[in-house]
């Protein structure tokens, strides 16, 4: 049995955050066209067709609560302009500017780059939709190694299914191009082990096309080193006191030194399996937080059993509020992940929060189906108060 190498998941790290930008920028283009923004206009007797105004669209982006002031939309619309969704009309700044000056997207007027990651991409989108539109057996709940997981589907049953499409000619040609959309980040290995397959391995769609994205994703850097566990930890916690949204992640075998500022709730013993350890001395050596590794979940919970009508879980909404030190929890796992960790003097146990708590939504976004790492990250780029939706037995 192989395993996916590191620079194959590195690369596909990389892909991810581009093909993650064109959905983004596409369902925003849909939007902006569906509210009028985007039309011809005129301007020292030109029409520039299928445009919008850079600063028209700031205000839309802040009324939208799309992002939070000015800055972040500009920062954001920026991130667009980089990765050549949009452009000046006449390619004058490479710089997004919040000004009354017009832009477009590429897709609109034809000069949007095809290169072969956009062309796998694009494939791997065409795909997807003929797969969920389609009445075939192919995605379904199947178990690997003893875990049960959601819209799977069996490699050799894909490239029987790509086959009869006519989207390849041979077993040969389909196993190839699902290698392509593995290493493009479109489909991946259940517990992302193996490489694709001419087996009875099982594989999921990496991305779902379908999810409406909040634009403020696009600020989500994704990790472009190898895919943590699902049991790996993620620690949430000040980098900088002047900075108020300046957070760092920690790896389950690194331990970090925080200031002395840290709360002494937090450094005494509590029941989220030994996640902080006590300090002898508050004001001459840092605490030290341990990230341990072992869950705090009696057993694994997968979706379907969190969604059965009749189940055991109730859902409950948390409005919590950072403060100088952050949130005071910690996510892991995925698909759903949960509340691993709680500090007992945290803004977090204020809200109510406990530990073995599903995570539902973050601020309106629905979240099942992200591992604790996106869950995290749509937490730290988001404004200090966050309301989540979370499900408990």
């Amino acid at each position: 049995m192989d395993s996916i190498g590191i620079t194959v998941q590195s690369k596909a790290a990389e892909l991810e955050q581009m093909a993650e930008a064109l959905i983004i920028g596409e369902q925003l283009r849909l939007r902006l066209h569906e509210e009028k923004l985007i039309k011809d206009r005129r301007h020292h007797l030109k029409t520039y067709p299928n445009c919008f105004v850079a600063k028209e669209v700031i205000d839309w982006l802040i009324e939208r609560k799309e992002a939070l002031d000015r800055d972040t939309a500009v920062k954001l619309m920026q991130k667009m302009n980089d990765r050549s969704i949009i452009h000046h009309v006449c390619d004058e700044y490479r710089e997004f500017k919040d000004l009354k000056i017009f832009y477009r997207f590429r897709k609109d007027d034809g000069t949007f780059p095809l290169d072969h990651e956009v062309k796998v991409f694009m494939r791997g989108q065409r795909l997807y939709e003929k797969m969920m539109n389609s009445e075939n057996t192919l995605l379904q709940a199947r178990e690997e190694g003893g875990i049960k997981y959601e819209r799977t589907f069996v490699g050799s049953e894909l490239i029987d299914w790509l086959i009869q499409e006519q989207e390849a000619k041979t077993r040969l040609e389909a196993e190839q191009l699902c290698r392509r959309l593995l290493e493009h980040a479109i489909i991946q290995h259940v517990s992302n082990k193996h490489h694709f397959v001419d087996s009875e391995l099982l594989y999921q769609f990496r991305l779902n096309f379908r999810r409406r994205r909040r634009f403020m994703e696009l600020l989500i850097e994704r990790s472009q080193s190898v895919t943590e566990s699902h049991d790996s930890p993620f620690c949430l916690r000040k980098q900088s006191q002047d900075k108020s949204t300046s957070f760092l992640s920690v790896s389950p075998t690194r331990e970090i030194k925080i200031v002395s500022a840290v709360r002494r709730s937090s450094m005494s013993n509590n029941n989220s399996g030994g996640f902080f350890t006590n300090s002898s001395t508050l004001s001459s050596s840092p605490p030290v937080v341990l990230c341990n590794p072992k869950s705090v979940l009696k057993r694994p919970v997968s979706l379907d059993e969190l969604m059965t009508p009749g189940a055991p879980y109730t859902r409950k909404t948390l409005t919590i509020v950072s403060d100088a030190v952050g949130w005071g929890f910690v996510v892991r796992g995925s698909n759903p992940c949960h509340v691993q960790a709680v500090d007992p003097g945290g803004p977090a146990a204020a809200a109510g929060m406990k530990i073995c708590q599903f995570v539902v939504s973050v601020n309106g976004l629905n979240v099942l189906h992200c591992d604790f790492r996106t869950v995290s990250n749509l937490i730290l780029t988001g404004p200090r108060t966050i309301v989540m939706e979370v499900m408990e037995e």
